[in-house]
C-alpha cells in the first residue's frame, strides 16, 4: 500500500475521462482501492476531514471511488443512473484544491449504479449530502471538477476567507453540527 500525493488543479490527469473497469476482482483494482484507501485516510489523520477519493486524485485514470464514513464503500465503475429535478446549493471543497471553496448546484437525488470488488452490480438511491458526494467523485472520473460547476453570484471564496464567513452556517447553508453528514448510516450499500 501506498500513499499517493493527491493530484493538484491544473495536473492533466485530472482532466481525464476515466477508463471502465472490465475486471474488478483483479489485484490492480486492488491495489489501487488499498492505496486510495491509505491516501484518504493519510489526509484524514493530517487535516481531520475527508469522506472519499477518486482514483484519478492518486494518478489512476480509472473510474473507482473510494468512499469512508461509518465504514468503507468501494465503487467501481459508477454511474448516475437516475437524476431528481429537486437542487440544491453546496460550499463544495477538494483535495485537488485544498485552499479554495466552489459554490455549486447539485441535484438532491441521484441514483447510482456501480460494482463491487466481487464484480456484482448494485443499485442505490442517495440524497442530499450522499448525494452530493458522489456527484463531485463521478465527475472526477469525467475529467470535471467543481471548479468548472460554479453557481451563484460569487461562487468562489478562499479556504480561509470561507471559514470567517460561512463555516458557522456549514456547507449546506445551514447550521450543522461538525460532522453531521455521517449520520446517515450506509446499511445496505455495501
Amino acid at each position: 500500500m501506498t500513499i499517493h500525493r493527491i493530484r493538484l488543479l491544473g495536473d492533466p490527469i485530472l482532466r481525464t475521462r476515466c477508463e471502465p473497469i472490465t475486471k474488478p476482482r483483479s489485484t490492480a483494482v486492488r491495489v489501487i482501492l488499498d492505496d486510495m484507501r491509505e491516501t484518504l485516510r493519510d489526509w484524514q489523520s493530517r487535516f481531520g476531514s475527508g469522506r472519499a477519493i477518486a482514483a484519478p486524485q492518486i494518478g489512476a485514470p480509472v473510474r473507482m471511488v473510494y468512499v469512508e464514513m461509518e465504514k468503507p464503500w468501494p465503487l467501481i465503475n459508477p454511474e448516475i443512473i437516475d437524476i431528481g429535478t429537486e437542487d440544491f446549493t453546496v460550499w463544495d471543497d477538494c483535495f485537488s484544491f485544498p485552499n479554495l471553496m466552489v459554490q455549486v448546484s447539485r441535484s438532491y437525488r441521484i441514483r447510482v449504479q456501480f460494482q463491487d470488488i466481487k464484480g456484482d452490480t448494485h443499485e442505490v438511491d442517495l440524497e442530499g449530502d450522499r448525494a452530493e458526494l458522489l456527484q463531485h467523485e463521478i465527475d472526477h472520473l469525467d475529467g470535471v471538477l467543481a471548479v468548472d460547476r460554479p453557481h451563484g453570484l460569487d461562487p468562489f471564496c478562499l479556504r480561509e476567507e470561507w471559514n470567517r464567513q460561512h463555516a458557522a452556517k456549514g456547507r449546506y447553508g445551514e447550521p450543522e453540527p461538525r460532522h453531521a453528514h455521517y449520520a446517515t448510516p450506509l446499511t445496505g450499500l455495501i
